[in-house]
């Protein structure tokens, strides 16, 4: 008796609900011990440790000023015109009422043009999450009390923007769950049109959801992975989906078989036998894949690995342990009012799939040569949209950081209110302000200061738009000028040198990852299928229809939703969850035409293969889709865009690639597509006695 026939008798056995009851138990212990996820509302670490804007920052710590960062107020008029000697008066009134004392404080600064001015407002640098979140609102409150009605005032800078990110995911967790959960029970109401069914598997997954959250707070504390707002949303999309995935494959194995065995637990049991493989599969191929991510540089990235993988692992438990075990308890009844009746139906010779797989098969080259010309289409989209997205085009919503940032760049010159950070050695610094003045781009560069440990500081001004090419540019002649300066140590910060250590980091995450990622899912592949040739092509064509959808979803994304660029964290994630979860529906379809071939040969078996899978994988298409689109209930531009590519290029593997492309190329190839297994020479066999028999019909 093998370890899946053991395993299924176990969790389908008339005992079986004491072990949904020790699941359950183990369930509201964890959540109950754990507790919320403290770390929710902290930014992402999206800087390597080793870049230089993450260097300079422990540098800067050892200032006599480090225990305060700074915010800006914006004061204009509400009519735009220049501002009064009132005006002033009152401005200077409200930015001491938001300092509330907290240190020294300069003078108002004024815009050449008259109509603006800008002062400074010191911030304790140890704020962060909710409490940063409380102090840059009362911060704000105070700025705006008893501030004439001509007057606006708007607070941004470097905590304001920490502190609009922190307050854009309060309750962001809730909405996504309460939205996750609403589709994936409408989608299910609509695939199983029972009253009862949907509930099932909602109701585990949704547990799943929250124990997943609790063992993601409880590393978060044992290690140095942050489980952020946007981490933990990820997170939850992946559970819901794939944990959704894996329940639509083992209930619609389960009505199979019911049509087959007039015992609904004997039925169940042939189900998890046959279904419990591919779904381990599956689920391994995207844990390997998240896992990966563990040598990224980018520290947002490896807490993405190690949080998504183990929600997904949590999935997984829920899904081969507590589904079953309901169903069991549930009875074929469940189904009502559409109950599968005893009947030895054989539903893979029959339906819309299966006369869909015939006609694509009957004209496989042609088919084939096709679609993959529309997925080379849709590549061309990459080509057509630019790649990253700087400091103040993070927000689908319009924060305050953002607009008062805006107002400031309206009449101030370029990177007034965030200029360049350039700290160095004391006994260098002569030479490094000689320096200054033969780097391209640099307006000026004014000493703020020295360490006790021997080190200046120098903000600096740049010509450039902040986040601009011309602002790299100059970030990239300041630190290879500075470099040069003996014994300077030089280092370069700011939001600019953040932004382009971001996109490096990024661009070299990409060309590391994605090959390993590719790697895991052909192993996992050839160790399920065991045919090279099988996996090899599996996994081109994976990757063609994720190229395709990363190039038609970032078209979307800036020329029809408006969007100014594609986040450099974008195509990594979602190229990772279109391979690593497009694989998913590949298992789901290739392990079942496996399974067929012996007795049908290749074309039939997997005519027969998308017949039985088709509408499983149409339904948990659309169901993945779905959820990885409620990304878009987040304020960040690069979830939205993260759901628009991936639920794309998930519609495009349902209905393209695994109902159309893989039929018509395993038709074309044939028996070989199973080399080196033995089922490639029953295969050929299969097909040639059926080729045969078509020539004896014909004449």
């Amino acid at each position: 008796m093998s370890f899946w026939d053991r395993y299924a008798a176990v969790v389908t056995s008339r005992r079986s609900w004491l072990l949904l009851v020790v699941l359950l138990a183990a369930a509201g212990a964890l959540i109950g011990g754990v507790g919320e996820n403290d770390t929710a509302g902290q930014s992402p670490r999206s800087l390597p440790d080793s870049a230089q804007s993450t260097r300079i920052e422990q540098v800067l710590a050892e200032f006599p000023d480090a225990g305060a960062a700074s915010a800006v107020a914006v004061l204009t008029r509400a009519d735009g015109g220049v501002l009064t000697e009132s005006d002033r008066t009152a401005g200077t009134a409200a930015v001491t009422r938001a300092a509330a004392g907290e240190g020294p404080l300069g003078e108002l600064r004024y815009a050449p043009d008259g109509a603006a001015a800008i002062g400074v407002i010191p911030i304790p640098a140890t704020l962060s999450g909710e409490a940063l979140t409380e102090h840059i609102f009362g911060v704000r409150t105070a700025a705006r009390e008893g501030l004439p009605g001509e007057l606006t005032v708007e607070i941004t800078g470097g905590p304001a923007f920490a502190a609009d990110i922190s307050d854009s995911f309060s309750g962001a967790d809730v909405t996504l769950l309460a939205v996750t959960a609403a589709v994936v029970a409408v989608l299910l109401i609509l695939t199983y049109r029972s009253p009862v069914l949907w509930l099932v598997p909602l109701l585990i997954i949704g547990l799943a959801d929250r124990v997943a959250t609790s063992v993601g707070a409880g590393l978060s504390r044992l290690t140095d992975f942050t489980f952020d707002g946007s981490t933990a949303g990820i997170t939850s999309v992946l559970v819901f989906g794939a944990g959704t995935n894996y329940a639509l494959l083992l209930i619609s194995r389960y009505r199979d078989e019911l049509h087959r065995d007039p015992d609904h637990r004997q039925a169940l049991r042939r189900a998890v036998r046959r279904a419990g493989p591919a779904i381990l599969a599956s689920n391994l191929t995207v844990v390997l894949s998240l896992l990966v991510l563990l040598l990224a540089s980018v520290p947002s990235t490896r807490s993405l690995g190690v949080f998504g993988a183990a929600g997904l692992l949590v999935a997984l438990l829920f899904v081969l342990l507590g589904l079953p075990a309901a169903l069991a308890i549930c009875g074929r009844k469940v189904f009502w009012p559409y109950v599968p009746r005893h009947d030895d139906r054989d539903l893979a010779e029959e339906g819309v799939w299966h006369a869909v797989a015939t006609w694509v098969v009957a004209r496989a080259r042609v088919v084939s040569a096709a679609t993959m010309a529309v997925l080379a289409i849709c590549v061309l989209g990459l080509f057509t949209v630019d790649v990253g997205l700087s400091q103040t085009e993070q927000f689908r919503v319009r924060a305050e950081s953002i607009t008062g940032f805006d107002s400031l760049a309206k009449h101030f010159p370029p990177g007034t209110a965030d200029p360049a950070q350039v700290v160095a050695r004391s006994s260098a610094a002569p030479a490094v302000t000689d320096a200054f003045g033969a780097i391209p781009g640099v307006v000026r560069a004014t000493p703020t200061g020295n360490s006790p440990t021997g080190w200046a500081r120098w903000t600096v001004l740049l010509e450039a738009e902040p986040g601009s090419d011309g602002a790299f540019s100059a970030i990239q002649a300041l630190r290879t000028r500075l470099a040069e300066v003996p014994e300077a140590q030089a280092l370069v910060g700011g939001s600019d040198a953040q932004a382009l250590d971001a996109r490096d980091a990024a661009s070299r995450d990409r060309s590391l990852l994605i090959p390993l990622i590719l790697a895991a899912v052909c192993l996992v592949l050839l160790a399920l299928l065991r045919a090279v040739p099988a996996a090899l092509l599996l996994v081109a064509v994976t990757v063609s229809s994720a190229l395709a959808a990363l190039g038609l979803g970032s078209w979307i994304s800036v020329h029809l939703f408006g969007f100014p660029a594609i986040d450099t964290s974008v195509p990594l994630f979602a190229f990772l969850f279109l391979v690593a979860l497009g694989v998913d529906y590949t298992i789901f379809l290739v392990s079942r035409a496996r399974e067929e071939t012996p007795a049908h040969g290749t074309e039939q078996g997997m005519v027969r293969a998308v017949s039985a899978t088709g509408a499983v994988i149409t339904s948990a298409g659309v169901v993945l889709a779905a959820v990885f689109c409620v990304l878009g209930v987040l304020p960040l531009i690069t979830l939205t865009q993260l759901g628009i590519v991936v639920g794309i290029g998930i519609l495009l593997d349902t209905f393209l690639v695994r109902t159309v492309i893989i039929p018509a190329l395993f038709s074309v190839l044939g028996g070989k597509v199973w080399w080196p297994s033995g089922l490639g020479t029953v295969a050929a066999k299969g097909d040639s006695e059926r080729t045969d028999g078509d020539r004896v019909g014909a004449r």
